[in-house]
């Protein structure tokens, strides 16, 4: 066993150096999925949470606020206003419609589509937990935690799979959402946000191309 572990060491070794980086996977994340009307309203109340708590922090905090719509403005770009006007209206914010406002509100969504295969499950938040739950309580309790640890992971790995499973799993579709609060020409609140949405869903979030030219053939008489 020392020689297959001395062996090993030494071909690590060996291989200490490479001819371009190593690919890496991201630590564990979550990433929201967009999938209703009702998910843009959650959406919306989170950006406006969020801005309006940044915005508080500067001078312009109390001035009137114009939420512009986007020149080609998507299904969603025109939904979206009015829920941004909805949530800023009841937080008791000043909204107009003057062109003239003396602070902008915008918003644009960028859809970002993906070509590589998709991973429906990546696990590890309720393993984790659980299997350090387990840990904590069967080291100062019991001597022989083997078989509760092996249930309860399992019951944590499904809970993984579930999650995942339920939400449709990850999709090969994102929306970049990112809100601007300008002053004239000056930034004074910016938030992106990242959002999966279904591939078949994509078009609501893009502007609608008008109908294709027909192409007529001409022929001598």
């Amino acid at each position: 066993m020392a020689a297959l572990a001395a062996a090993a060491f030494v071909g690590l070794a060996g291989c200490s150096h490479a001819p371009i980086p190593v690919a890496e996977n991201f630590p564990y994340t979550a990433q929201k999925k967009v999938r209703s009307a009702g998910h843009w309203d959650a959406v919306a109340e989170h950006v406006v949470s969020t801005t309006l708590a940044r915005l508080a922090q500067t001078p312009a905090s109390g001035q009137p606020l114009r939420v512009s719509l986007p020149s080609t403005p998507s299904a969603f770009d025109q939904a979206f206003r009015e829920l941004l006007i909805t949530r800023m209206v009841n937080e008791g914010k000043t909204v107009v419609e003057r062109d003239d406002a003396p602070v902008r509100v915008s918003y644009q969504a960028q859809v970002v589509r993906h070509n590589s295969d998709r991973p429906h499950l990546i696990p590890g938040v309720f393993t984790a937990i659980t299997a350090g739950v387990y840990v904590a309580h069967y080291l100062g309790v019991h001597a022989h935690p083997d078989a509760a640890m092996a249930g309860g992971l399992g019951y944590a790995a499904l809970a993984d799979v579930a999650r995942s499973q339920y939400s449709g799993g990850p999709t090969h579709t994102e929306v970049i959402l990112t809100t601007t609060i300008m002053q004239g020409d000056r930034y004074l609140v910016r938030n992106t946000d990242v959002y999966y949405v279904e591939d078949s869903d994509a078009t609501l979030f893009q502007v609608a191309r008008g109908p294709v030219p027909r192409e007529f053939k001409v022929v001598s008489q």
